[in-house]
């Protein structure tokens, strides 16, 4: 795929609200951009890149017979009472649902 085939967009300024080095480098070259405080979007960019770090950890973890599994993004709160306690953590005040 050519280069100028991509959906993305660059800046030549830095972000004011990027702190850390590596977070003004993914957004001024187009990999991510924020949607909400903590919450990104992957450009084509950063998706291609996903993928190949995804395909590479997979390969490395077939080769030494380790297995892959996909847990939910949201879980129930009733895994949280039960296991903070002993963990020393304190719940969150708002609960997703």
């Amino acid at each position: 795929m050519r280069i100028g085939n991509l959906f993305f967009s660059t800046l030549r300024e830095d972000p004011a609200d990027a702190e850390m080095p590596s977070h003004r480098l993914l957004l001024r070259a187009g990999y991510i951009r924020p949607l909400g405080a903590g919450i990104y979007s992957l450009l084509p960019l950063g998706m291609r890149v996903n993928m190949h770090v995804t395909q590479v950890i997979r390969e490395e973890m077939n080769a030494i017979g380790g297995q892959e599994m996909l847990m939910p993004v949201v879980h129930p709160a009733d895994l949280w009472r039960e296991t903070t306690p002993a963990a020393g953590l304190s719940l969150p005040n708002k609960v997703a649902r």
